[in-house]
This record gives C-alpha cells, sequence and structure tokens, in this order.
C-alpha cells in the first residue's frame, strides 16, 4: 500500500502538461526533467523569448508539436493510469478545441478540409484510459521489480522521483584501455610507420610556442583551387602552405592506411552506393565520397554546404564514419601496443616514449539532430566491424539502444502527403534530447558506456547542452570534451530551426583543461594536451545543407587546425525561383542598412512605413506575410495588435485547433493577413491554402520554401491569377540567401542598383 500511495502522490505532484505528456508519450517531457532542474527552460529561452498570452501557453508544448509520437516501453503501462478530476478537465478541453477544429475544417470543404482531417487523423492524441487504477498499478510494481531483477535501467521511468541516464558499468573492465594488451591478429597501428600514416603524421606532430602564438594572431591565407566532383574549394591556414588535394580516379584501399579489418568491410558495406558506372574505376567509393575523405583523412577541417538527406546524405555518413571509426581503432591499437611493451620493459627504463592518450578518453564527438541518425551511426559501425557473417562482433546493451533510438514498427505514419525532402529528414526516431558513450576495443563495442570510458559520444546539441549546463549551476560536466581529436556536426541547418545557440555553447566548452583527473596517467598524456593545445589538432567536419552566416562563423572562428581548413564555395547559377511553376509577378525590395545589427530595425521600419500601407487596402485581402524569425514574428504580431489590424497569426508554439481556425479563417476571406513563420513550416510543411498575396519579410533560410510558398498559389483556383502578387524584402547583407534565390547573376545585378527589381515568373525560367 505504501508503494501504491507514493505512486499516486507522485502522480499528483505533476502538473497538467506534465500528466499529458506522461499519458501520450509514456515518459516525462524533457522540458520537465529533473536531471538538469529547470535548465532546459531557459536554455529554451535562448533561442525564443517567450512573449504574449497565445505564445506563452502554448510554448510548453512546442516540443510535442514537432515531434513524431514515440512509444516507449512503459507506454501501455501508463495507459491504464487513471485520469486525474484535472487532467479529465483538461481532456474535455482539448476534446472541444479539436471538435472546433474539425467543425471548421468541415466548413473549408474539398481538398482543404480532407488534408487538415488527414494531419490531424495522422497526428491525434490518444487518451483513451481504462479506469482500474489499484490493477494498474500492481502491474506497474511488477514490471519495476522485474526490471530491477533483470538488471536493466529503471531510473527512467517517471515514476522514480529523479531521472537518471542508463550507463553500462557492467563492462568497465573489459573495455578499459589501461588494463587491456594489443591482439595480435588486429595488427599494430605503428606498423604503418609515421611518414606514411596519416593518423601519426597528425597527432605527433610537436608544434612550437612561435607556431601557437602565430595562428592565435595572424590571419589565415587562403587559396581556391576546383576538384572534379566538389566543385570550387577554399583552402585557408596560417601555418600550412596551400597543397593541390588530390583525390584520383582509383583508390586502392590500402593506400588510405586504413586500420586493418576495416580494408575488408568498406567495400562490402559501401557497395550499396556504387553504381554500375562507378565500380569499373574504383570498386570501393563513390565519386563524392572519394574527395571528400581524401579531405578527411589529411586531418584539415571541412566544411560541406551540399549535404541532401535525399541524394548524398547517407554517402556522407558513410563516409566519416569510416574516418571516425578508423581513427578510434589506430589510437585505440596505439595505447593497446604501449601497454605491452610497458609490460615487457626492464626496470628503470624511460617511458616518455609511451604519450599515447588525451586528458581524458573521448576522441570523437559527433552531433546529430534525431535519434535516428544515432541509430544509423551505430549500425554503420557495426556493419564496418564485423569481417563477415561468421565474426560477428559483440555489441553490449544492443536490445536496449534499439528500444530506444529505434521507432515503433507499427507505428502508422500521417496520410498527409508531405514534400519528399520532408520525408527523409524526419524519419524513424526524431527526438532531439539524447545522448549516448561508444567504447570500442578490438571486437567489442559497448554501448551507454560512461562518458570518460568512451571513444565517442555520440548526442544532439540539446542533450550535449543539459550535460554540459550554464554557469553558476552545481551539476555541470564539461570536461569530457577536454581531448575531443575529431568533431563531426552533420545537418547544421537544422539547428537553426532547434536553437542554434546549443551549438554554440558547445564549441566555448570543448578542448578546454578539465577540472579533475579523472584519474588519468600523466605519464601517458601527450604534451599538446598537457600544454592546452588541443584545439589546435582538432579536426572538425560540418556539413550542412546551405551556407548561413550563423553555420560559417562556426567554421570560420571555432576552427583552430594547424593542418588548415577547406570549404566548399559553389555558387547557385539559377536559384529556386526557377521552380515556382504558377505566373508570378515577384517584387525584390531593397532597404538600406549602415550594419547587420542595424538590419533588424530598419526592416521592420521599412515593412512599417513603405510595404504594409500598400496593403491595408480591403482588396488586398489573403495576404500572407512569411517570417523567418521568430523574434520578428513577436514584434510584428505585437504591432498588428497595436494597430487593430484584421489579422491572425500561425507560428511553431501555436496549439493545433488554433491553427485550423487560422487557415479556415484566412482561407475564407474573414482574416486579412496571415503572419507565419518558417519553423512551422519547417515542422509541419501544410499547404496554405486561399493566399492571393505573399510577402517575404526575409528571405528564407532554405532556399526551397521560395518555390513551396510561391506554388501554394495554386492550391486554390478560383481565377483571380492576375491579382497574384510577391513582394520580397533584402538588403545587401542578404547576399547568399538572394544567390540561392533567383541566382548569382541576378544577385550580382541586384546589389549594384538600388531600385527594386521585378520578375516575372512564366514557369520556365
Amino acid at each position: 500500500m505504501g508503494k501504491r500511495r507514493a505512486g499516486r502522490e507522485l502522480l499528483r505532484s505533476l502538473s497538467k502538461k506534465q500528466k499529458k505528456h506522461l499519458r501520450e508519450f509514456g515518459e516525462e517531457h524533457p522540458f520537465y526533467d529533473n536531471f538538469i532542474g529547470c535548465y532546459c527552460c531557459s536554455c529554451l529561452h535562448l533561442g525564443f523569448p517567450f512573449q504574449s498570452e497565445d505564445s506563452d501557453k502554448s510554448s510548453k508544448e512546442s516540443d510535442s508539436e514537432t515531434e513524431v509520437e514515440q512509444v516507449s516501453g512503459y507506454h501501455k503501462l501508463l495507459a491504464t493510469l487513471k485520469t486525474s478530476p484535472e487532467s479529465e478537465s483538461e481532456e474535455e478541453e482539448d476534446e472541444s478545441e479539436s471538435e472546433e477544429a474539425e467543425e471548421s475544417e468541415a466548413e473549408m470543404g474539398g481538398e482543404a478540409s480532407q488534408e487538415t482531417g488527414e494531419a490531424e487523423e495522422g497526428e491525434e492524441d490518444k487518451n483513451d484510459v481504462p479506469e482500474e487504477e489499484e490493477g494498474s498499478t500492481d502491474i506497474a510494481e511488477q514490471m519495476l521489480s522485474q526490471e530491477q531483477a533483470d538488471g536493466r535501467d529503471t531510473s527512467c521511468n517517471p515514476h522514480h522521483g529523479v531521472i537518471e541516464e542508463f550507463t553500462d558499468v557492467k563492462h568497465e573492465s573489459e573495455f578499459s584501455l589501461e588494463t587491456n594488451f594489443m591482439e595480435e591478429e588486429s595488427g599494430d597501428c605503428n606498423a604503418d610507420g609515421r611518414d606514411s600514416n596519416p593518423f601519426k603524421q597528425h597527432m605527433d606532430k610537436e608544434l612550437e610556442e612561435k607556431e601557437i602564438e602565430k595562428m592565435s594572431t595572424l590571419p589565415k591565407t587562403s587559396s581556391q583551387s576546383q576538384a572534379p566532383r566538389l566543385g570550387q574549394l577554399v583552402f585557408s591556414s596560417t601555418l600550412e602552405k596551400h597543397k593541390t588535394l588530390k583525390a584520383d580516379k582509383e583508390v586502392d584501399v590500402k593506400q588510405l592506411h586504413l586500420h586493418k579489418p576495416l580494408e575488408s568491410t568498406w567495400p562490402k558495406v559501401n557497395k550499396q552506393f556504387l553504381s554500375a558506372v562507378d565500380k569499373p574505376i574504383d570498386s570501393s567509393f563513390t565519386p563524392l565520397q572519394r574527395e571528400l575523405f581524401c579531405i578527411m583523412n589529411s586531418y584539415r577541417d571541412l566544411f560541406y554546404p551540399e549535404r541532401n538527406a535525399l541524394t548524398n546524405g547517407e554517402e556522407i555518413r558513410h563516409a566519416y564514419c569510416l574516418h571516425a571509426l578508423n581513427h578510434v581503432l589506430k589510437a585505440n591499437a596505439q595505447v593497446l601496443s604501449n601497454n605491452a611493451k610497458r609490460r615487457d620493459r626492464k626496470p628503470g627504463t624511460d617511458t616518455d616514449d609511451h604519450r599515447d592518450q588525451g586528458l581524458t578518453r573521448p576522441k570523437v564527438l559527433m552531433i546529430v539532430p534525431f535519434r535516428e541518425c544515432a541509430l544509423r551511426i551505430v549500425h554503420v559501425f557495426i556493419s564496418l566491424l564485423e569481417v563477415n557473417d561468421k565474426k560477428k562482433i559483440d555489441v553490449s546493451n544492443k536490445k536496449r539502444f534499439k528500444g530506444e533510438f529505434g521507432s515503433d514498427p507499427e507505428e502508422k505514419p500521417p496520410n498527409l502527403k508531405r514534400p519528399e525532402d520532408y520525408e527523409a529528414v524526419f524519419a524513424g526516431n526524431i527526438d532531439d534530447h539524447f545522448r549516448i558513450g561508444v567504447a570500442i576495443l578490438q571486437k567489442s563495442m559497448r554501448l551507454y558506456a560512461p562518458f570518460y570510458s568512451s571513444d565517442i559520444i555520440i548526442a544532439s546539441p540539446l542533450g550535449i547542452r543539459t550535460v554540459i549546463g550554464a554557469e553558476g549551476e552545481k551539476k555541470r560536466d564539461f570536461d569530457f570534451l577536454s581531448s575531443i581529436e575529431i568533431l563531426i556536426i552533420d545537418q547544421a541547418d537544422i539547428y537553426l530551426m532547434q536553437n542554434w545557440e546549443h551549438v554554440l555553447h558547445l564549441m566555448k566548452h570543448i578542448n578546454l583543461l578539465p577540472l579533475d583527473s579523472h584519474g588519468v596517467d600523466f605519464s601517458r598524456v601527450r604534451m599538446l594536451n598537457l600544454n592546452n593545445w588541443s584545439k589546435y589538432y582538432r579536426q572538425t567536419l560540418l556539413f550542412s545543407a546551405l551556407q548561413e552566416p550563423q553555420i560559417n562563423s562556426v567554421f570560420n572562428k571555432h576552427c583552430f587546425n594547424y593542418v588548415g581548413q577547406v570549404a566548399v564555395r559553389n555558387v547557385p547559377l539559377t536559384g529556386s525561383i526557377s521552380h515556382v511553376v504558377v505566373q508570378l509577378p515577384h517584387v525584390f525590395r531593397r532597404l538600406e542598412a549602415e550594419s547587420v545589427t542595424s538590419v533588424i530595425d530598419g526592416r521592420f521600419q521599412f515593412f512599417v512605413d513603405k510595404v504594409l500601407p500598400e496593403y491595408r487596402d480591403a482588396i488586398m485581402s489573403h495576404t500572407l506575410v512569411y517570417v523567418p524569425s521568430y523574434f520578428d514574428y513577436v514584434r510584428l504580431r505585437n504591432y498588428f495588435k497595436k494597430e487593430d489590424l484584421n489579422f491572425t497569426h500561425i507560428c511553431e508554439y501555436t496549439k493545433k485547433a488554433a491553427v485550423c481556425r487560422a487557415r479556415r479563417f484566412f482561407l475564407k476571406g474573414e482574416k486579412q493577413f496571415l503572419l507565419f513563420t518558417e519553423r512551422f513550416h519547417f515542422y509541419k510543411r501544410y499547404t496554405i491554402k486561399g493566399i492571393r498575396n505573399l510577402i517575404f519579410y526575409e528571405l528564407p533560410t532554405y532556399s526551397h520554401f521560395y518555390s513551396e510558398i510561391c506554388n501554394m498559389l495554386k492550391a486554390t483556383d478560383n481565377g483571380v491569377d492576375a491579382t497574384w502578387t510577391c513582394t520580397v524584402l533584402y538588403s545587401k547583407y542578404d547576399a547568399q540567401k538572394l544567390a540561392a534565390v533567383v541566382g548569382i547573376d541576378r544577385t550580382a545585378q541586384m546589389l549594384q542598383s538600388k531600385k527594386n527589381v521585378h520578375l516575372f515568373v512564366t514557369g520556365e525560367n
């Protein structure tokens, strides 16, 4: 009875939102994670200032709106808990809102109601709860005791108070680098020799203080070259002179100095990407992989802004997984080999030659947006380590990993049709709050390894941020980032839609001296780590779907690799405006700004004084204002309210029922303006019907969003094509975004001219 009473008290202590999320997802939302206190809240505030009544109410539900429903192992159990009176009243309120939304959608008629109905069906809340409380509590106790008997982690269950992450301490000794030795058949990484082994050549180079001072003070020199597949490459460095990157058409795997098992497994794992054209030339790499891996293997920093989830995303993932795993295997093999040498050495022998470690063990940090990405990375690692079907590697906690990072096969995707790129990005488990340590030792892999016993850490920006913490917090830790040798940031553009502050916070805390020794043997630590020069040896691999100033800033200001940097800088020739299929006049209106910081206020004043007055007339109804920044959206919304304009608004925090009402009001002309945020479009990709006039308050972050929004005008064919308009606001600081929309040639002309530019697209231009 005591346990049963404690369970009821715990349920009563939860707020309405917590109870709702508990019923739907089987666990507490990370927003209320006790492990990080109230930190997640402040963390989210960094990206989005919550203002006014609607956004305040709906901000706490932002994550549940933008994530696919995940069904955990506790879902069925928790679904049997009886609904409390408070939550029942909330359910009734939500149901009434949903009914109202359905009624409003029914009035829209035809295709609009069908589309929204499918969206409602695909994302419907599941609140059906039986009424047997005592029986369900007994089941909960049985499951809890069973899990504890099996040795499984129960700390992530919301019933257990403080939420702690599961870490595998059972296999600590088996994966310890200090107590293991090199197996003969695993190969010795020292056999390659320093001159030919890129790993040893990079890590064993001893920089001088003059060189460090030079890199800290002098600007980088840059030069350009052309690659057959990558295109225009920009090489920049302070110390190294530019060397032409040779990506030979024929690459022998043995010439790449891969660790022994990878030489035989890589061609098998990568054959799915090889076309019939590629096979006669190269039996192991695609043309893109060949040139990318050539740069990776030279240990230069790399920025590739043309990653596409539909076309080359998996190719790139396999390439950087090969490089990361090759680095870890060589580093561990060096340590294990030196362990044997130290064991066999004569007493009194100087052991200073065996400096082969960092201040902490983690060597590779991989930042990815969703759990599905982490799942695919681990699967690639396993495939690369398994030499053949007979020699399976031992993967600890594999079943648990699949359960937490995989998706439910019985879960049906929403019936709403969405673009192919959306389906590719949001495939599988799209939870964005996770972190996991991976330890690799010869023929075994350990998932959920403690960070200080891990070789590779895979995490999302939010997952790593909640561990790093903020200044002044008692429970924070970033020592495990002190000796990171390879940093991989994949799909960086998605973090602009999540919270870019998390990435910046990570970059400020990586490669700092640890506050604790963590049991390290200082006689084995490299001098570069003791001198706090780790950041000058760290290789950063940055992959994105676009070139964006914030991403460029991270690559230029937070990467200090002494070998230099390589960035792919191709310019778009046509732009996404060529994909607009409706006949639509485009007016690009240039606003003047003295600096980047003054653009925000200058754009708002330009919109209020010169653009908005032209659309106040009732004739200019059905006007959608596309706003990329949430800050600008809040500012415009407050101004529209102050001016008492007839408008409605949709943002990423708007509830589903409110979205339906806003779409209905806008379609029927009851509201003249619709404020529409880019982040909502990124996560939902709904087709907004009834648009006659478009205003791009700022150019979209993703260039293909421009053509998508413009093509929404064809969704309602009511014979008013001639009245369609499209107005775009831009400044000289929007050169990259402008080029992605109209092409490089038009961009050069528009930036030189201070006049408004009128373009008429017929669907073929």
